[in-house]
């Protein structure tokens, strides 16, 4: 169907989308996966066919099968989209689901928690999961930080009997900047490459910067949580009553520390290690039989999928070997955590469709042409595109791969002032720029935290905001003080 011009600009096209999901979530109370599928559907319906096919050629597809693709249906378009999501966090989601159900109601998370108390104290726990989250997400992608450290918060939260929210934002405040900034993270990586920064620099200034602006997220997660006050919410994959029943436990009647933590340590040491051997010089050379062996064996268990299915099996023979003697039926306590995890599956895939639906109304590559031109200072510019590109489409990864693109020629070309690393530091804290219901990972934390909508609109997007305009501010005077030139 041919719409008038005006109504196929990708800027109006983002707007009709925008007021779909927010006006159909929060007003008309629909479940949010219906919103964001009704709102891709519209989205992929009002796109004309000329602007699928320039999005599929900017992506590097062939001639021919950008046309087919701008000659699918509406159905096959989202759908796809849909499928693709789900099949980047399916799995995960489902083994993250039974490993968090395992690790509560094992009695593995209390044992944690505990030993994490006697070395912090009370007062220190939402440092040590800021700590934690950070240097988790540097070598772990930000849902399975999430999934991994999300049970903790809500045993820990019930354990102390307070500071829920604070602890949900520091273990945000520290992944979600890890993410942006310190490579081996997908979008840092890209970074690198496009803008010719040494990578090593760029891991260095990263996790600083990183650091930096995880410090002021934390003292506006402090902030927040003395403003509201957010409960943790039954579940089925966490119910309050186990967690209470668990805090009453004996330590003897709780799992040893080590095999508390394997299920945690199995995808984080296995990623880490295989990430660390691709980036690795020559990690491509001539090995020794053994050591060939070794490798392949790392490559195969770092794979976040199979990882994750390891972890679950540990997790499951974890909550089996406590509840010997009982008659927990293992089929009901699984088919729990699946029905959780596959509610959050469902919605992550429709934000996901949702964004792809964006994406191919080019509005990236208009927001490029709009600010080609844009006589302003490099690095405030970097940070405007990339945060504009975020709001718009969802993803972080796209915003930090587009806004690099864009930026590239002009940081190499040009005789700056400062060394080019700072402009791509920008580009990571304005992708931080804004989370809300058109991102996949928006609503990762809203189901796996247990927040609404309304609530995580009010926390999470704001807290994101706060911790890049402070990555901003700390790299404009970065910039002046140390131009590493």
């Amino acid at each position: 169907m041919d719409f008038p011009l005006f109504f196929s600009e990708p800027m109006f096209i983002l707007f009709v989308g925008v007021l779909i999901v927010v006006g159909g979530i929060i007003g008309l109370k629909l479940h949010p996966f219906l919103a964001l599928l009704l709102a891709a559907f519209v989205v992929a319906w009002m796109t004309p066919g000329s602007a699928i096919e320039q999005f599929a050629l900017s992506k590097g597809t062939a001639p021919a099968a950008a046309l087919k693709l701008s000659k699918q249906s509406i159905g096959e378009r989202v759908a796809f989209e849909f499928g693709t999501t789900a099949g980047k966090i399916g799995i995960l989601i489902a083994m993250a689901a039974i490993i968090g159900k395992c690790l509560l109601e094992s009695g593995a998370a209390e044992r944690i928690i505990r030993s994490m108390l006697y070395v912090t104290g009370m007062k220190k726990a939402p440092v040590a999961f800021l700590a934690s989250s950070f240097f988790i997400g540097i070598p772990v992608f930000f849902d399975t930080v999430i999934f991994l450290m999300m049970p903790l918060a809500k045993a820990m939260s019930i354990r102390i009997g307070k500071n829920y929210l604070l602890l949900v934002l520091s273990i945000l405040a520290g992944a979600v900047m890890a993410n942006s900034l310190v490579p081996p993270a997908p979008g840092p990586l890209f970074l690198v490459g496009a803008m010719q920064i040494p990578i090593g620099l760029m891991m260095v200034a990263g996790t600083i910067l990183g650091l930096m602006t995880s410090a002021t997220g934390y003292l506006f997660a402090v902030w927040l949580n003395r403003k509201m006050i957010v409960p943790v919410r039954d579940s089925l994959d966490a119910r309050l009553e186990d967690i209470k029943m668990n805090n009453l436990k004996e330590d003897s009647q709780l799992p040893p520390l080590w095999f508390s933590l394997l299920p945690i340590l199995i995808p984080l040491v296995f990623i880490c290690v295989d990430t660390f051997i691709n980036i690795s010089p020559g990690s491509n050379g001539t090995h020794s039989y053994a050591a060939a062996k070794l490798i392949q064996f790392i490559h195969f268990f770092g794979d976040k999928n199979v990882a994750l299915i390891t972890a679950a099996f540990v997790a499951l023979l974890l909550f089996t070997s406590q509840k010997k003697g009982s008659k927990t039926d293992m089929t009901a306590f699984v088919g729990a955590a699946l029905t959780s995890g596959g509610s959050i599956i469902l919605i992550t895939s429709a934000g996901g469709a949702f964004g792809g639906m964006l994406q191919q109304t080019g509005i990236s590559a208009q927001i490029a042409d709009m600010t080609k031109n844009y006589q302003m200072a490099l690095i405030p510019l970097a940070f405007i595109i990339s945060a504009v590109i975020r709001t718009a489409q969802g993803s972080a990864t796209v915003a930090l791969i587009t806004a690099s693109g864009i930026l590239s020629g002009m940081a190499n070309s040009s005789h700056l002032e400062y060394h080019h690393l700072y402009i791509g530091l920008a580009i990571g804290c304005g992708s931080k720029l804004v989370p809300w219901m058109n991102d996949a990972g928006f609503w990762i934390v809203c189901k796996v935290s247990n927040l609404t909508e309304k609530e995580a609109l009010k926390t999470m997007s704001p807290l994101n905001t706060v911790m890049g305009t402070a990555g901003l501010i700390i790299i404009l005077i970065a910039a002046k003080l140390f131009p590493l030139i």
